[in-house]
């Protein structure tokens, strides 16, 4: 994401212009813009016109609108992110209050209004626009038959392809069927890796599967390799790691990302970080659960006694309609990082941030046990009954 201007007064307000460099960046933009923000793009609409004889014809005309936003839709595989809203600024071809769709893409410029700019939101500008947050790990997550090929970038895990190939059972006497299928399978995994994978910025390609299928699919893909010498594959040999999952389906990747072979190979980049916060936290939730709190009334107690050591929060509850509540997150945040505790935004579009939705999307790792929370519980629902 490239900054190209941000201008915020001192209550916070004012606006900022940006323009998304890649795929991701859209998913950034996603989570920037609220119901309510201004937002201003250039966008085709079609206009009538009539000709000096009376005919009246449609063209196509590419204008600059400010649009009051309404309702945001986000296509995560394709990335593309749609905004319908109200024209609140004279235009020459489209009314005052008329309604209409802007479809932001990467390269093309926008500037994004609001009356308010939280941290949560300007701390998402700064880690979009540096160059170091980018797509540095990719998985092919497989087991006989089913593979899936991922890029796991920092905001999201991204299927760039799903290779299902039959496989018939091995018969007594006669696996050649069998064998010719599982060939035929290794070949559109080694292809979907060749199209879908960028070597120059992937530091690392896990492998994982069930069983011996990671062993012998790698052996596979390089002896092939050597033979047609193919130098992209057998250049980046150091890069494939191989881990275990216990299936080819892309939830199955959370397991290969706790793999200690695998986070210390990662310890930089912000998914395997994720992961080891959310592990962590179920490990506390089971040995000391008064450390381990979740749901955002438990989560604030423990803040107000100063206790929370880690903060884990599904960006997802940043994008909230209401107003209130949003603020309610942000000053949850804010106040964390006032008391020296560590704070983990979790992507929803990872398997993680999927896992800590199903925890109401708000956890935390607390410094020393706090007691007395579940205790006063018991007493009010007891008082109650």
């Amino acid at each position: 994401m490239k900054l190209v201007r941000k201008d915020l007064e001192k209550d916070n307000g004012g606006q900022v212009t940006l323009i998304p460099e890649e795929p991701e960046d859209m998913w950034h933009t996603y989570n920037l813009l609220q119901v309510g923000d201004s937002l201003r793009a250039s966008t085709i609409r079609k206009v009538q016109t009539e000709s000096s004889t009376g005919s009246v014809g449609s063209n196509r005309i590419r204008t600059t609108l400010t649009l009051c936003v309404e309702t945001i839709d986000f296509d995560s595989q394709a990335c593309q992110l749609r905004v319908k809203g109200t024209n609140i600024q004279e235009n020459e071809y489209v009314k005052m209050g008329a309604y209409h769709t802007i479809e932001l893409e990467p390269n093309r410029q926008f500037t994004l209004a609001k009356k308010q700019w939280d941290s949560v939101v300007l701390e998402r500008i700064e880690q979009a626009c540096d160059p170091a947050w980018s797509a540095d790990v990719a998985a092919v997550v497989m087991q006989e038959g089913l593979a899936h090929v991922c890029l796991v970038t920092p905001s999201m895990t991204l299927t760039r392809a799903k290779v299902e190939v039959n496989i018939p059972r091995k018969r007594k006497g006669n696996c050649s069927q069998h064998d010719r299928a599982l060939e035929r399978f290794y070949e559109q995994v080694v292809q979907a890796i060749q199209r879908h994978i960028n070597f120059e910025v992937v530091k690392c390609v896990l492998v994982a599967s069930p069983g011996f299928v990671r062993e012998q699919f790698c052996d596979y893909m390089f002896q092939q390799a050597v033979k047609t010498d193919n130098k992209l594959l057998l250049e980046n040999r150091s890069k494939f790691l191989q881990v275990h999952s216990s299936s080819g389906h892309k939830y199955a990747l959370k397991e290969a990302l706790c793999d200690p072979a695998v986070t210390s190979r990662l310890s930089d980049t912000k998914a395997a970080g994720e992961v080891k916060a959310l592990d962590d936290f179920y490990k506390m939730l089971q040995h000391e659960p008064d450390r381990a709190f979740y749901g955002l009334k438990h989560v604030e107690k423990a803040n107000e006694a100063m206790a929370i050591d880690t903060l884990l929060i599904s960006d997802e509850l940043f994008r909230h309609q209401d107003v209130a509540t949003r603020a309610r997150y942000v000053k949850l945040v804010d106040s964390v990082r006032e008391n020296m505790g560590t704070v983990r935004i979790f992507s929803s579009l990872h398997v993680s941030g999927e896992q800590l939705g199903q925890l109401t999307g708000v956890a935390a790792i607390l410094r020393f046990p706090v007691a007395e929370l579940s205790d006063q519980e018991d007493d009010s629902s007891s008082e109650e009954d």
